[in-house]
């Protein structure tokens, strides 16, 4: 792999400690629903969170909320409906967040969540974290990337789709970050600047 797209896996996919936490946080999704519905099910029979927040309002495609499909799906898998907190309405990551944890307050005590294990995109698992930190500071984060691309992690590269979901993440986080969107990772390294002309050209050889 090209030394600069290294440098933009090891910051657009950070590699964070798998930890139990107070609160599950699966970010909503139309691709890859069952890698997703597997992924949380699996961490919570093994006690990783008591609570999972499912967060996805009504996206292209479908006209039911990617919340409720995925909870449905769980629930399907064996989760109880008890342990799902789902908002409905979020149409963006930010949304996602917000809306989430209003969901999440109107039925416990947010003073006693202290610690987030977010579930999302492996693509994308920078931006949830600099999403929660932004609009949920204060918690301890972990996160379970999921890889829905059929290939693995690490040969994101020779896979189009998603080494495009990649570098358009490192390409727009910039813009987020200067715009409030998001906040960054302390002790997660910098953005690499301007490794991505040269990254492009390697992919495109």
């Amino acid at each position: 792999m090209h030394p600069d797209l290294s440098v933009i896996a090891a910051y657009v996919m950070p590699e964070l400690p798998l930890r139990a936490s107070d609160v599950g946080f699966l970010f909503g999704t139309r691709h890859g629903v069952e890698e997703f519905c597997l992924a949380a099910h699996a961490l919570w029979e093994r006690g990783m969170f008591r609570v999972l927040l499912v967060s996805g309002g009504v996206t292209r495609g479908d006209t039911r909320p990617e919340a409720e499909v995925i909870g449905a799906r769980l629930v399907e898998l064996g989760m109880p409906p008890a342990a799902l907190v789902l908002e409905t309405a979020a149409t963006n990551t930010g949304e996602n967040v917000i809306l989430g944890r209003a969901a999440l307050a109107a039925q416990m005590d947010l003073s006693k969540v202290g610690s987030v294990l977010a579930i999302g995109k492996a693509c994308a698992m920078r931006r949830y974290l600099m999403t929660l930190e932004r609009h949920w500071p204060g918690m301890a984060l972990s996160g379970c990337p999921v890889n829905y691309f059929g290939v693995a992690t690490e040969c994101w590269h020779e896979h189009a789709e998603f080494r495009s979901r990649v570098l358009a993440e490192y390409e727009k986080i910039p813009g987020y970050l200067e715009r409030g969107f998001l906040s960054e990772l302390a002790g997660y390294g910098a953005y690499p600047r301007n490794p991505l002309a040269s990254a492009s050209a390697s992919t495109a050889a």
